[in-house]
């Protein structure tokens, strides 16, 4: 029974990318590790990602100490096609700067702010899952090679840097990044998500990087995720590991929680923090694959969609303002009940008939 319920889930799931592209039922959200997933929000879907953070840094050769909260911010919203998605990011951070138990001071200030475009090049699901051979038990329960091929996409776009508390010295104000993406999934629980990074190339701070996110369904509510973030760059180089879970409220609302530890002491950064996923999706219209491709919406179709579209005050209101008009273009006399009308006509000819 459980064996049947697992492939009954698979075949939903697989479904659903197939035929209608990348919306799914359930949100779709990066939080809240630092990795990006392959795949888009969807045509016409908006979506906010948030969380707050707390973070102790210290460092063992400056001496210095750095305790505070944060505050993390993405938009997303898929537009023009389903494979395309534009994404804000935001990273605000308030804390309290010490050297050596003498200078203290309260730092405040954006640390990062990115606008970019993702777009999805390749999805293996788009075709559809495999046909089952109702001949073999063997062929149905061997490994399947396509699990093993990734979802691809590219990623570009521009960092801004304030000048404030967090910014380095003579740190270029605009400086473009560019990602590549991948997304496997190995059956039904697991996901592995790759992010390859080139960061503020032209600064004085720039930076390559990886980051690797494996996530594991619990149940339909629940799943657990591990990631390392590694970073090589001209003024910072770490690695970071990340664990955390997230929990679905609603299909359109997800929660997360989430702790980082790096592995070097120069600096040493420990932090974690809770965060919430919020999907809008009421002007999403499912997008139809058919042989891997996307069927354009007929004319009649989005007519009907259209109409189908407006509220029932709407509705009324149009219904209302029909009659109305219908009242004012009808002539004088044209009100009267048609029963009357009838019976008027009766008597005229009864009066006829007698008449000599």
């Amino acid at each position: 029974m459980k064996l049947f319920k697992s492939i009954l889930v698979a075949g939903v799931l697989l479904t659903s990318i197939a035929n209608y592209g990348q919306f799914t039922d359930q949100i779709n959200s990066n939080r809240p590790g630092k990795s990006m997933g392959a795949f888009a929000v969807g045509k016409k879907i908006y979506q906010v990602e948030s969380g707050l953070y707390y973070i102790n840094e210290s460092h063992d050769v400056r001496n210095y100490d750095a305790r505070g909260f944060g505050l993390d911010f993405a938009a997303r919203g898929g537009f023009i096609k389903e494979q395309l998605e534009f994404i804000l990011e935001a990273q605000f951070q308030l804390d309290k700067y010490s050297v050596a138990d003498s200078i203290s001071k309260s730092r405040s200030g954006l640390k990062q702010t990115t606008f970019g475009a993702k777009y999805l090049f390749y999805d293996p699901f788009k075709k559809g899952p495999a046909k089952p051979n109702i001949y073999s038990w063997k062929a149905n329960h061997k490994i399947s090679w396509k699990q093993f091929i990734p979802a691809i996409s590219g990623y570009v776009g521009v960092n801004y840097v304030m000048k404030n508390d967090y910014s380095i010295p003579d740190e270029s104000v605009i400086s473009p990044k560019i990602m590549l993406i991948t997304q496997h999934h190995f059956g039904v629980k697991w996901v592995l998500v790759s992010n390859i990074i080139a960061d503020k190339i032209t600064s004085n701070n720039s930076n390559f990087g990886s980051v690797f996110t494996l996530t594991r369904a619990i149940n339909e509510k629940w799943a657990a995720f591990v990631e390392n973030k590694a970073v090589k760059g001209n003024y910072y180089s770490d690695g970071i590991f990340t664990m955390g879970a997230t929990h679905l409220l609603k299909n359109n609302i997800q929660v997360d929680a989430s702790i980082s530890k790096n592995i070097k002491s120069t600096p040493s950064l420990l932090y974690g923090g809770i965060g919430f996923s919020w999907r809008f999706d009421k002007k999403h219209k499912d997008i139809q694959i058919k042989d891997g491709k996307e069927v354009k919406e007929k004319k009649e179709d989005k007519d009907k969609n259209s109409k189908g579209s407006k509220s029932q005050e709407e509705l009324d209101k149009a219904k209302a303002k029909a009659e109305k008009k219908a009242r004012k273009n009808k002539p004088d006399g044209d009100d009267q009940p048609v029963q009357e009308t009838k019976k008027k006509r009766l008597d005229d000819i009864e009066e006829e008939k007698t008449t000599p």
